[in-house]
């Protein structure tokens, strides 16, 4: 199993902080492909946490790069798309890159006084994929892994490279049945696979596709209540 991530020389990536500056417990949510930190500000006030909840959520904005899939096309992007087959070719540079800078912005939040075991990493589709990787590998238990419309990157390596400090992070994951983007197998697969693997998934599917939907944020709610709260 892995030890810590290496240390980037990269400046921390910008983010957008929604929450008291003297909050005890964190949640770092990464948006898509092609979005940006804005994307899911409008869902907290929608998750009806109670009033005192004093959790910080801190949405970064991705870097932007060149994505094969998208005609080479420059746009917020956590790591590039070789193909809509994602893990027959995956950009292993890029995703260990951003795994970096997620981890950068963990010891960021711990640094501001937020215990390591009190940060949710949570995501969005590619911005998902990056929180089950970054995670699963850091070398701090966390609080836990809210993985949307999503799936896990650089399978073949997961064995050699996860860690024992998260090895019982809560994790939720949830998926859209009709998802044509991230397909719905895709999603099912990773789920399956991390319990094969040992760990305990809340899986949640709707009738939806790469969206969000109010019974998945009903659930979401719940979720971060009974981790955070």
């Amino acid at each position: 199993m892995s030890q810590s991530s290496p240390q980037s020389s990269q400046p921390l990536l910008k983010f957008i902080e929604i929450g008291n500056p003297q909050a005890d417990k964190c949640v770092i949510w990464l948006h898509g492909l092609g979005a940006n930190g804005h994307d899911f500000e409008p869902i907290i006030p929608q998750l009806n946490l109670p009033e005192d909840h004093n959790i910080r959520f801190i949405f970064p904005h991705a870097p932007e790069l060149p994505v094969t899939v998208n005609a080479g096309m420059v746009m917020p992007a956590w790591y590039d798309v070789y193909s809509t087959s994602f893990t027959n070719h995956e950009d292993e540079d890029g995703i260990r890159k951003s795994a970096v800078r997620i981890t950068q912005l963990i010891e960021h939040e711990t640094k501001r006084g937020i215990n390591a075991n009190k940060i949710v990493l949570a995501g969005f589709s590619q911005g998902g994929a990056i929180a089950l990787h970054t995670a699963l590998r850091h070398p701090e238990p966390l609080a836990g892994i809210m993985a949307l419309s999503t799936y896990l990157p650089l399978v073949k390596q997961f064995d050699d490279e996860r860690h024992e400090a998260n090895q019982n992070i809560p994790i939720i994951m949830c998926h859209g049945s009709h998802d044509p983007v991230v397909p719905f197998s895709l999603g099912d697969d990773s789920h399956y696979f991390l319990e094969q693997a040992g760990y305990t998934i809340e899986w949640h599917n709707y009738p939806m596709q790469h969206s969000v939907c109010p019974d998945e944020i009903n659930n979401i709610s719940q979720w971060v209540q009974k981790i955070l709260l």
